[in-house]
């Protein structure tokens, strides 16, 4: 760093913060698990002005974490901020990043909820979403999985997605804040940390480049089509004369397809599922069932979806 730079360390990254966070207003709720990611978003948030609320999520996976609330606290507290502790269940077995993700944003909203605040910033970096869009490649996901996380969704917000891991280590060590690792981080048996270490490492090895920014690139890029065809596939159906079965049936297949995985929502529908809603719209099936105990059925020639139960 420059002589300025040591002297004031979040001098090079306070205008991209700005930029990604246009439009929010304080107070905001900061997802802060006491990782450098996590501590440097809560660091630059109290720096903006933003009156951030360091929320640490407990998911009970490992005995230490029930204590790392306090070293966040501590965190939290030195930077000016205000702290929410929350504790989740989660049973330790299969898809237990999954559950333990939605198990942590929900809780977030919670917590933004009861703040009364409008919007949920979370750490991720662009190496996380170079990692995110090799993990959607070996789930096989269509274009908008390539396309990795959304800057913006809803309420929340990911102002790092410009940032690279070793600087938040370097905001983080410049400003002489202490950070937590979490020894899960280490655990390959968790895809996720399977592509950090190895998956990533060897394509790079391959390539003989860094191909964090690339795949970064490449995500932004099919986001924008991605957002551009569902733009598209909205106001193809179900438009203004709601889901008409014969309509969605009548489209173009690549278009059918799309507009169904925007008229379903989340959970995202898997290949499979569509297909066979799309059998349903054809009128070869009454109904079939969704993950999640969701069901679409045909009635009176327009589709409809079931709650669970």
């Amino acid at each position: 760093m420059s002589p300025s730079q040591l002297a004031d360390p979040l001098a090079p990254y306070r205008d991209r913060f700005a930029a990604a966070t246009v439009d929010v207003a304080a107070p905001v709720i900061v997802a802060c698990s006491g990782g450098a990611d996590s501590v440097a978003l809560l660091a630059l948030t109290a720096d903006a002005g933003l009156e951030p609320i360091a929320v640490h999520v407990d998911h009970g996976l490992r005995p230490a974490s029930a204590h790392e609330w306090r070293h966040v606290a501590d965190v939290a507290s030195g930077l000016g901020a205000r702290f929410d502790a929350r504790a989740v269940e989660i049973e330790a077995d299969s898809n237990v990043e999954e559950r333990a993700r939605d198990a942590r944003y929900a809780a977030l909203e919670a917590a933004r909820v009861e703040h009364g605040a409008a919007h949920v910033l979370v750490a991720h970096t662009a190496d996380d979403q170079a990692e995110t869009v090799l993990l959607n490649v070996l789930r096989g996901a269509a274009g908008s999985g390539l396309a990795g996380m959304a800057a913006r969704r809803g309420t929340l917000v990911r102002p790092l997605l410009g940032l690279r891991r070793r600087e938040t280590v370097a905001i983080c060590e410049a400003l002489g804040l202490a950070v937590l690792h979490d020894p899960m981080n280490d655990d390959e048996a968790f895809r996720r940390i399977a592509v950090r270490r190895r998956v990533l490492p060897m394509l790079e090895d391959v390539a003989g480049r860094d191909l964090v920014p690339v795949l970064v690139r490449q995500a932004e890029l099919l986001r924008a089509d991605s957002e551009f065809l569902d733009d598209l596939a909205r106001e193809a159906w179900p438009g203004p004369a709601g889901p008409d079965a014969r309509a969605l049936a009548a489209l173009p297949p690549v278009l059918a397809r799309r507009a169904l995985r925007c008229w379903l929502g989340p959970p995202p529908p898997s290949l499979g599922e569509v297909t066979r809603v799309l059998t349903v719209a054809a009128g070869e099936h009454r109904s079939t069932e969704l993950s999640g105990g969701r069901t679409v059925r045909r009635t009176a020639g327009r589709l409809r979806i079931d709650a669970p139960g």
